[in-house]
């Protein structure tokens, strides 16, 4: 496994896999592990489990060298239907395991009850198919409830949104409370911190982009970050974010661009904490 900064046993830095269809995500794994990146995440929502797949076999890196994230679709949450969707994600990636499976949303206007798709998840971990197991998008109610029902086996982390416009503190001072790590998803805010003074000010003094200074900063704050981006550059300054040491004062000026900017609220989203 990769000597890369570590949390919670997860790789802080990671591809994400969100919006790149098939070669997209093949070619972009491909230029992430060559890159140095050893933290791949996808989901079965995406559509690319298979294309992940290719690319971690034509990159020639070892199996055993890559830790593998991906998630189970609320669509998969119907009585007994995690495990075989498992399963199938599982042949789509070519492993018989992987490193950390996620519950990707609550299930939309609670189609299904959660106690039923926390309880399969916890059927799929005993059964050895995830090394560790979590969620994304959960509340802090959600986040006890799933505590309750996973008795001794650990959440791994909560992947949320999370970046320097919208820094999510309810539910990310909660998660670090219970000891839960915190995975930021769009964590450049889909290229809306491009261009941005401050972020570009701080990043002229250590030399290297605003974007950069984005991803260090939640980095400094103890998240796991998994940019994404199509292009090989883009992926590699991204990758190389990881070395940048903030200070306590270029911290507070980060933290100070906090202005609630949330890009994920649609109806299928649970309420959010505020």
């Amino acid at each position: 496994m990769t000597t890369e900064p570590m949390v919670a046993g997860i790789p802080q830095m990671g591809y994400g896999t969100w919006n790149r269809p098939a070669n997209e995500a093949y070619q972009g794994v491909i230029w992430a592990l060559e890159a140095g990146c050893r933290h791949i995440d996808t989901a079965q929502g995406y559509g690319n489990e298979q294309d992940v797949a290719r690319g971690i076999k034509d990159a020639g890196v070892p199996r055993s060298e890559i830790f593998i994230t991906t998630k189970v679709k609320p669509e998969n949450y119907g009585p007994g239907a995690v495990m075989p969707s498992v399963k199938e994600s599982l042949e789509k990636l070519q492993t018989d395991q992987v490193d950390l499976l996620l519950l990707h949303w609550p299930s939309p206007h609670n189609k299904y009850p959660l106690a039923d798709y926390v309880g399969q998840l916890a059927e799929v971990f005993d059964a050895g198919l995830a090394k560790r197991i979590g969620v994304s998008n959960f509340t802090k109610a959600m986040i006890d409830e799933s505590i309750r029902l996973l008795g001794d086996r650990a959440i791994a982390t909560n992947q949320v949104e999370c970046h320097v416009y919208m820094q999510n503190r309810p539910i990310i001072d909660y998660c670090e409370k219970l000891g839960i790590a915190v995975t930021a998803y769009s964590p450049l805010a889909r290229g809306a911190v491009v261009g941005d003074p401050v972020l570009g000010e701080i990043g002229k003094a250590h030399g290297v982009t605003g974007e950069q200074i984005a991803l260090a900063f939640l980095m400094a704050k103890g998240h796991i970050v998994i940019p994404s981006s199509a292009k090989k550059d883009r992926i590699i300054s991204n990758f190389e974010a990881r070395k940048i040491a903030l200070t306590p004062a270029e911290i507070k000026r980060i933290e100070d661009l906090e202005k609630g900017m949330r890009l994920v609220n649609g109806d299928w989203c649970p309420v959010w904490d505020v």
